[in-house]
């Protein structure tokens, strides 16, 4: 286990009915103590993994669901094999009955075969779960997801949307980085990923110094979150997080949302774009499109705009549905020659 001294700001007395705006606009991650610790299914998995498992069939349809099967050796790990030709574990279609079976069956056993299902969506799996489990936002109307699964260790990433993730059964640790801490967790691939996202190649449990000498300064950067039943993190955009489930039955479910409107399309396709366009440019016209960039993307405002009459500032004013849609169609008619 990493030294990490820094732990996650805890905030407690907060309703999951009730969550002050502020909370979910922090710009650092906040751990809300308690703050599902009424749901149902978090009082029945207190008692066991069985009544944990029974509570969930109760909301069960007949589902087929995405998992993850690894072999014990991966002792929980989701990762790639070993020449990074493929992955560690299996994807599997399978009915989420079965998956509670199995945990049970395992419960006891003290290396299992890890099973773990991932960011799928609670609607459609338990209707009806969250009538009595859920969480009120005043003003976003967010993603509502359930992971589930004995120990797993879920390799260092970042997701675009703001997230509140609810710990409900078992406990789990977060490892939080702060986005700039980026160059220091030697991510791996963009295309080619256990689960969609970039991930870190190092392994937390044993990291190489040598092979990965900077990711001390990562943690250096850290702070943790140790999650007890009911607890709550919010998680803002695009800080790096490494999840631990440390039981033999764990479930989480989680919120995504994002504070701008959908229309103005997702960031990660800028990235492509650039990594297409730009990141091969001779050095110095790299340097002449990042100050373009700082000009008119990241330090934009009156010293991009304030000298153009309004009526005149095209894509530089703010864009609504309307200019969003005309600007994707230039974009893609440009793409396509």
């Amino acid at each position: 286990m990493l030294e990490i001294d820094r732990t996650v700001e805890e905030v407690g007395g907060i309703r999951h009915d009730d969550i002050p705006a502020e909370v979910l606009s922090s710009a650092e991650p906040l751990l809300l103590k308690g703050l599902v610790a009424d749901w149902p299914l978090v009082k029945a998995g207190r008692e066991s993994v069985v009544a944990g498992c029974d509570y969930l069939r109760k909301y069960y349809k007949d589902a087929t669901i995405g998992a993850l099967y690894g072999l014990p050796e991966t002792h929980g790990r989701v990762f790639y094999n070993e020449d990074m030709s493929g992955f560690n574990f299996q994807r599997v279609m399978v009915k989420l009955d079965k998956v509670l079976a199995e945990l049970e069956a395992r419960e006891e056993d003290q290396n299992p075969p890890m099973f773990y299902v991932g960011s799928t969506t609670v609607d459609t799996c338990l209707p009806g779960f969250r009538a009595e489990n859920d969480v009120q936002f005043a003003d976003v109307e967010p993603l509502a997801s359930i992971w589930l699964g004995n120990r797993s260790r879920i390799a260092a990433h970042y997701d675009v949307p703001d997230n509140l993730a609810c710990n409900a059964v078992g406990r789990r640790r977060f490892t939080l980085f702060p986005p700039g801490q980026i160059g220091n967790l030697y991510v791996g691939p963009v295309d080619f990923t256990p689960a969609g996202q970039a991930i870190s190649l190092v392994d937390f449990s044993n990291p190489d110094p040598n092979r990965f000498p900077k990711f001390a300064a990562a943690v250096d950067n850290a702070r943790v979150a140790d999650m007890e039943p009911g607890d709550a993190l919010f998680l803002p955009s695009m800080w790096w997080h490494h999840v631990e489930g440390t039981e033999p039955f764990n479930v989480l479910i989680n919120y995504w949302w994002r504070r701008t409107p959908a229309y103005l399309g997702m960031p990660a396709g800028a990235l492509d774009h650039a990594m297409m366009t730009i990141r091969d440019l001779p050095h110095e016209q790299r340097k002449a499109w990042l100050a373009a960039f700082r000009h008119y993307v990241f330090d934009s405002g009156d010293d991009a705009t304030g000298h153009i009459p309004e009526d005149k500032r095209g894509v530089l004013a703010p864009l609504d549905e309307a200019s969003a849609r005309r600007m994707r169609a230039e974009l893609l008619n440009k793409l396509n020659r």
